[in-house]
């Protein structure tokens, strides 16, 4: 069975939205899950301390779900019309509501202005696969590259046991791609992104930190 990686078709711009639409998806399905599950709860006639359970889950679930559309909706979807631009301002909201909890953590230097829409979702993007290369949380210190107006970012996640998955560092650079599912289509979308923005993405470690790049 060939790897994610091994030469084949680059999905077309229909499988390409069907992997992405299973992406948010698998996003989704656990907060929803479990507000279906609080409400479950609530249909028995709970006792008056398993009913402020099944109200705290349903409140936390809810605001997990609707953090990660908000995010999605801007990461994934069309944001606005063809040629539009982003505040930062408004990227950095949707980060932390999605991507910060009490593990990890987000320190954000990038100045607040507007950037093309595709430039921006190459941002999020790039935090996604940096969040993944600390697993046991820690710390996402976005960057821009280059004076004034960003050129590009630098994006350094901080964690314990910091680690590159080589999926991931294949999907990004690799000069042939396929056998692309729901898991790896979100590292070869920012792939996408960075081309489409004249950007390259690089993934390194450095000092045990897990440094991801567009320049």
């Amino acid at each position: 069975m060939s790897d994610a990686t091994s030469p084949g078709p680059a999905p077309d711009a229909l499988e390409l939205a069907a992997l992405l639409s299973s992406r948010v998806c698998h996003d989704l399905i656990s907060p929803v899950g479990a507000i279906v599950n609080g409400l479950e709860v609530l249909d028995d006639n709970p006792k008056p301390e398993d009913k402020e359970f099944a109200l705290d889950l349903i409140r936390k679930s809810a605001k997990t779900a609707s953090a990660r559309l908000q995010f999605c909706r801007l990461a994934f979807g069309a944001a606005g019309s063809a040629g539009a631009q982003i505040d930062l301002g408004d990227a950095q909201t949707m980060a932390r509501g999605h991507l910060e909890d009490n593990k990890t953590k987000i320190e954000w230097n990038l100045p607040r202005l507007l950037l093309p829409k595709n430039k921006v979702k190459l941002l999020l993007n790039m935090m996604i696969i940096a969040q993944q290369t600390i697993p046991r949380g820690g710390l996402l210190k976005v960057d821009p590259v280059g004076e004034g107006e960003p050129t590009g970012f630098r994006i350094t996640a901080t964690g314990i046991n910091a680690r590159l998955p080589q999926n991931i560092v294949d999907m990004l650079t690799a000069d042939q791609v396929g056998n692309i599912d729901a898991h790896a289509v979100q590292p070869y979308y920012t792939r996408l992104l960075a081309e489409g923005t004249g950007l390259k993405v690089t993934m390194v470690l450095e000092n045990e930190a897990a440094v991801v790049t567009a320049a």
